[in-house]
């Protein structure tokens, strides 16, 4: 027996990069998945792309009342729902005295608030349901160590961290986990416009001591593991998957950015 058989999720971003990867383990472990992103071509595929058990809405997920949509879309078309990842974020990247605020704002709502409202509203599910759940917030390892350009995304990943652990504080009395993972360099669609351009790559690398990227599946990885019944006394918590990356901090990037 699979461990998610007969288990209903969640996935925000759930058709690229590490949410993509989260979505087939899930599948292949015996799970049905309502993915969530704002790429309607993807979604409309999705059924396609993962198989039959994967439905999905383009969702805006800085949008309460959208989110409340995926929520309930989620519900008609498998019945219920018993886990949550919130995995979709983004970065645009900026350096303090330059930023505009429609900047800062793009970062903390898309990261922050994509978070916020996925575990509010999950948690919410769970209890009209009567039921335990669990609820997986996708961090970063910016949410612990600095980086040049970086300001509005760490601040925001910084608040997913503290927000997972007061979420898991005021749930766990009701049954429901909220824990938290933090990748370092990931080899995703998202990362890929940083680390294409000249000797970028090779900067990070210079500062990860594994010597690579992860790739999507290994934080998946970690994720199902909080999300399952393996991590049953895990509550409040913020793994890092990094190649032990927060070790030796990040390479200066302004030759680059600047």
């Amino acid at each position: 027996m699979a461990r998610f058989d007969s288990t209903v999720a969640v996935v925000t971003g759930g058709v690229s990069g590490i949410g993509a990867a989260i979505t087939r383990r899930l599948v292949d472990e015996g799970a049905k998945v309502f993915v969530a992103d704002i790429n309607h071509e993807a979604i409309d595929a999705a059924p396609v792309t993962f198989g039959e058990n994967v439905a999905g809405l383009r969702t805006d997920i800085t949008d309460e009342s959208a989110m409340e949509a995926l929520f309930a879309a989620a519900v008609e078309r498998f019945g219920t729902v018993d886990a949550v990842f919130n995995v979709a974020g983004g970065s645009r990247p900026g350096r303090v005295v330059d930023m505009d605020l429609a900047t800062w704002d793009f970062n903390i709502r898309l990261n922050l608030y994509g978070a916020f409202l996925g575990t509010k509203l999950g948690a919410k599910q769970f209890l009209a349901e009567g039921k335990t759940g669990s609820i997986v917030n996708v961090a970063s390892l910016n949410s612990q160590v600095p980086m040049h350009f970086g300001s509005g995304y760490a601040t925001a990943k910084a608040g997913v961290v503290i927000f997972s652990r007061n979420a898991a504080l005021e749930l766990a009395g009701d049954g429901i986990r909220v824990n938290a993972v933090s990748p370092g360099l990931v080899s995703t669609p998202l990362t890929g416009g940083l680390t294409a351009m000249p000797g970028v790559t090779e900067a990070f690398l210079e500062r990860i001591p594994q010597g690579r990227p992860a790739e999507p599946e290994e934080i998946a990885s970690v994720a199902l593991f909080l999300a399952s019944s393996d991590a049953a006394y895990v509550n409040g918590e913020n793994i890092v998957v990094d190649g032990a990356w927060n070790t030796s901090g990040y390479p200066d990037l302004r030759p680059f950015l600047g």
